[in-house]
């Protein structure tokens, strides 16, 4: 019976982690609480996987993380990427993936790839090359380079932690180097080779072609008995009724309104908003529509467009513009959002956002560039330097190194080092205690805590047993590496619909089980397991890739396609090397 419910639960988590209808973290507590009260996990062993120093290091990497960018010195990284000028597409798209890699090793994957996204994007444009052809590649750096250590992903963190508490030798932090090198550089060899000639190559276009807002765009002027006259600009009837005033031209000035700007008579204003709705009230209003846009450029040189991509712990998410007072915030206003292949221009105060959702913005140059510095989104084509805290960034690398020497050379374990490295990089870099913990992804923690519960829960009832069973009876006759394959594949899989952390936690009791089962060692499937859950590059689920998605304008088929055959190869190389570098 306690099978069945642990077996059942499994199957709603997964179900509900495909459909994001719960918070990740909200759909892990309500496992606990249902494990709980059915009485097959203590109150111990429930939050168990809370106390484990995985969390601590987690935690830690994620402060370091958060300081490092803060003192803008990656920001300037991506800055000296995008002014090089390498004109062989096939050199620069090399350099740009080792790059990415080796700062995803130390990094977390989605925000290494949101740091350097703007820059690649610019340096695109300036090089007149299609962003499709090196935002994929970027993506899938990222998420290699972070299989080479075990604080690369958060995936390899969690598999050491519960291996751990299984009795096992936690994973070394630069143990997994060998075997992640090889499928980093593979996966250069691939982008460089086959997978080149699977991306799209789709045209650069002017921002305001791009989102065809044009056609939403609209002249009007202010006529002498206008009720509009002596309204403030977003007060006014236009507003009211979900018209954008994005300009205004009085006299030889023009302008962006501010909140306190009042209409005027004989003011043009440069409205956004459907043409034949602002027919309907041309006489109520008393304005007059001009047949042709009198300026040519929706931008001059205090007046900027730009494209924002919203990040994975961007404040935005889940929220609509008006509720976040996103003008008010940041002196920006948003013409169109792009999501999912498509362009959304109606209602936009209304829009609850999404991350990866892209927004074109219009607004003064300095409000943009102050943007740039918001952890909310990244500025796509960004070539201006941000605040760059040069002294203080190279102090905070010195602290990651010296924790890491220290690890290395066994005199400190790896999770105080980086706990006293976290708590060092926030006295160095002043961060307020609430600063520092904006900057931990809780959500994943919880995630991460509460499925090595479930972990227990599944060794506790015999429901690791009993798949351990059906899985060996299945491939055992056709050998240990067929059952190692099986692991791998299944993890892969599971991927699609949850986070790569609870598939592997999901898959790698199961595995252990089949292992002492088989009297083989069980490293050897954990590491695999670990890094089968890191490979899957199949569909653009993956946060890394979600960021991509929209500035490069890809389908699902072109992740399929490019994804799918590097994942396969990925998949070959685990299994053959895995048994290699660890004894079965």
């Amino acid at each position: 019976m306690q099978i069945a419910l642990v077996l059942g639960l499994l199957i709603v988590a997964i179900g509900l982690f495909a459909t994001e209808k719960l918070s990740v973290d909200v759909v892990t507590l309500l496992l606990i609480i249902v494990l709980t009260l059915t009485q097959i996990l203590t109150p111990e062993e429930a939050f168990s996987g809370f106390s484990s120093d995985f969390i601590i290091i987690l935690a830690s990497v994620f402060i370091i993380s958060g300081a490092l960018q803060d003192t803008g010195i990656l920001d300037n990284l991506g800055l000296q990427i995008s002014r090089v000028n390498i004109k062989n597409q096939s050199v620069l798209l090399g350099i740009i993936m080792v790059v990415t890699g080796a700062v995803s090793a130390f990094m977390n994957n989605t925000t290494v790839t949101a740091l350097f996204l703007g820059p690649i994007t610019g340096l695109c444009r300036k090089l007149k090359i299609s962003p499709s052809q090196m935002l994929m590649p970027l993506a899938f750096a990222s998420i290699l380079g972070g299989t080479c250590t075990v604080i690369g992903t958060s995936t390899n963190v969690a598999v050491s932690g519960f291996i751990s508490k299984a009795g096992m030798q936690p994973i070394g932090l630069f143990e997994l180097l060998p075997m992640g090198a090889i499928l980093f550089l593979v996966g250069i060899v691939y982008m460089l080779t086959a997978g080149k000639f699977l991306l799209p190559n789709h045209p650069v276009a002017n921002l305001a072609d791009k989102y065809a807002v044009r056609d939403y765009l609209t002249e009007i002027i202010i006529m002498k008995d206008s009720p509009l006259i002596g309204q403030h600009v977003f007060e006014s009837d236009l507003n009211k009724l979900d018209f954008t005033i994005l300009r205004v031209i009085r006299h030889t000035s023009n302008f962006m309104p501010r909140a306190t700007t009042v209409i005027q008579q004989n003011d043009i204003l440069l409205v956004e908003g459907k043409m034949d709705e602002l027919i309907k009230v041309k006489e109520t209003e008393g304005i007059e529509i001009k047949a042709d846009l009198l300026m040519e450029d929706l931008s001059n040189d205090n007046i900027k467009l730009a494209e924002v991509i919203v990040t994975p712990r961007s404040s935005l998410i889940n929220r609509t513009p008006k509720q976040a007072n996103f003008f008010q915030k940041y002196g920006l206003k948003i013409m169109a959002v792009h999501r999912n292949r498509s362009y959304l221009r109606d209602k936009l105060g209304d829009i609850r956002l999404n991350m990866g959702d892209m927004l074109l913005v219009q607004g003064p140059s300095d409000k943009i560039d102050h943007a740039q510095a918001s952890d909310d989104f990244a500025i796509l084509g960004q070539l201006s330097p941000v605040l760059y805290k040069k002294r203080r960034g190279w102090i905070t690398i010195g602290i990651f190194l010296l924790a890491i020497i220290l690890n290395i050379a066994n005199v400190v374990p790896l999770s105080i080092s980086f706990l006293a490295a976290a708590l060092l990089v926030a006295f160095v870099n002043k961060l307020t205690a609430l600063r520092a913990y904006q900057m931990v992804d809780w959500r994943l923690l919880i995630l991460i805590g509460g499925m090595s519960a479930f972990g227990i829960a599944m060794e506790k009832t015999g429901a690791s047993s009993f798949l351990a069973e059906y899985i060996v009876f299945l491939l055992q006759p056709l050998g240990v590496i067929s059952i190692l394959a099986g692991f791998v594949i299944l993890t892969v899989v599971l991927t699609q619909p949850m986070s790569n952390a609870a598939a592997a936690l999901v898959v790698l009791p199961v595995a252990m089980q089949v292992a002492e089962q088989l009297s083989l060692n069980p490293r050897p499937f954990a590491i695999a397991i670990m890094l089968g859950a890191s490979v899957s590059l199949i569909t653009p689920f993956e946060p890394s890739c979600i960021l991509v998605y929209g500035p490069g304008k890809y389908k699902f088929m072109d992740f399929l396609k490019t994804g799918s055959l590097l994942t396969i190869i990925m998949i070959v190389i685990i299994v053959c090397m895995v048994p290699v570098f660890w004894k079965m």
